[in-house]
């Protein structure tokens, strides 16, 4: 029988091969680690998820995309446009069912992603993610909402790591801006 001492050291043999730089095990780019076995940047992230941001949306009106004060920034209504036009219109549980609604949830969160990249300079700034406020347009008795907004926290998840996720707030409404069957409200932490 073995003893413990040996067990541990076995175990921490391997971990140090499974993390060191030269030996890394970990396939998986969302846990993606660098020498040292510090966590991979924001911007890191980005690249080996293979996630190019679009171009950042302009203002439907008159109003600012970001606004920061302090080190808190504040994105206004994300939607899941491309340019100047909504991609999906309708409302989950009508028009979309709960899959296409995750797939705009997810675009406005890269919208997002965008816009506080063009505001910051990039995206390694990000110290954490406070507040991530989920509108989804419904009909009836859907309440299938948490799933919706599943698809903006999971890429939020995915890019900054799960050491920064949000607090959440998710809403179910009868209507949103252009139709779009989500939109997201976003307050980063910036260092």
């Amino acid at each position: 029988m073995r003893s413990l001492g040996a067990i541990f050291l076995r175990h921490v043999r391997r971990l140090r091969f499974e993390f060191s730089g030269a030996g890394e095990m970990n396939t998986n780019p969302k846990m993606a680690l660098r020498e040292g076995s510090r966590p991979a940047s924001a911007e890191q992230r980005l690249n080996e998820l293979g996630i190019k941001l679009p171009a950042p949306p302009e203002p439907f009106g008159t109003y600012a995309e970001a606004v920061q004060t302090g080190n808190l920034l504040f994105l206004t209504g994300m939607l899941p446009t491309e340019g100047r036009v909504a991609k999906f219109i309708g409302r989950v549980g009508a028009e979309l069912d709960v899959e296409t609604g995750r797939k705009a949830a997810h675009l406005a969160a890269l919208n997002a992603l965008a816009v506080a990249r063009q505001h910051l300079g990039s995206l390694d700034k990000v110290t954490r993610i406070v507040r991530l406020g989920v509108s989804v347009a419904t009909v009836g008795d859907v309440r299938e909402q948490p799933k919706v907004a599943d698809g903006a926290s999971e890429l939020l998840q995915d890019v900054f790591g799960k050491d920064k996720n949000p607090c959440r707030l998710v809403y179910g409404v009868a209507s949103l801006p252009l139709g779009t069957p989500v939109e997201l409200e976003v307050i980063f932490e910036v260092g």
